[in-house]
């Protein structure tokens, strides 16, 4: 009888199990699943991509400018607006029963109008008229229906002294910058105790120089 150990038997069996495999029909899904799944995934987003397209709002359509209105956009009645310069100094007044702005020119119309306007020259010109009408930056004023000038008499810049004139017509044009007064239509020149009447107008504050053209009637006082 052999006095080896009994469990020496065991060493001689071969103890290796096989591992378990797995089906062949898995297999072969997870292998076709393996090459669609890119396709599936590009699937997908295109179909994120469509429903965040239709879910974001559609862009606002700009709206085509307005034309600028030819009726007034603003009044004011009863009213007064002064202009200063850049040292404080009043230079334009404008009084108005009634005054409208038209934003297609920028324009204002003034009814019943005064215009008080200090020149370079250190004198008042006022002006009045039944309708006035000036522009955005307040350097032209064209005055319609019984239109009045004047400038009072006074001393320039330099000490000498300034006879008053008053400009009388239905229509003169003012500019402030330089200092002008036109018309072409008749006007009454009031210097002093001098008239003179003629058929336009043309004068020059700076040089206080007076054109006229067409019939001109001039009457002077003894001196």
């Amino acid at each position: 009888m052999s006095t080896s150990d009994p469990l020496d038997f065991f060493d001689t069996v071969d103890q290796t199990v096989d591992a378990p495999r797995p089906p062949r029909r898995k297999r072969k899904l997870i292998d076709q699943l393996s090459i669609y799944l890119p396709v599936l995934l590009m699937g997908l987003l295109a179909l994120a991509s469509y429903w965040l397209l239709r879910s974001t709002p559609a862009p606002e359509v700009a709206e085509a400018e307005r034309p600028v209105s030819v009726e007034p956009d603003y009044f004011m009645r009863r009213f007064s607006v002064k202009a200063f310069d850049g040292q404080g100094t009043l230079k334009t007044e404008i009084k108005g029963a009634e005054a409208r702005h038209y934003p297609a020119t920028d324009m204002v119309e003034i009814d019943n109008a005064r215009i008080r306007h200090i020149g370079k020259q250190g004198l008042p010109t006022v002006a009045t008229a039944k309708l006035v009408t000036t522009n955005g930056d307040n350097t032209e004023f064209v005055l319609r229906g019984n239109a009045v000038i004047v400038r009072e008499a006074g001393t320039d810049a330099n000490g000498q002294p300034q006879p008053r004139l008053e400009f009388q017509g239905e229509f003169l044009h003012i500019f402030l910058e330089p200092d002008r007064i036109v018309s072409d239509r008749p006007v009454t020149l009031l210097r002093g105790n001098d008239r003179l009447v003629a058929d336009t107008l043309n004068y020059t504050g700076e040089d206080q120089i007076a054109n006229f053209k067409g019939r001109v009637k001039v009457q002077l006082a003894p001196r």
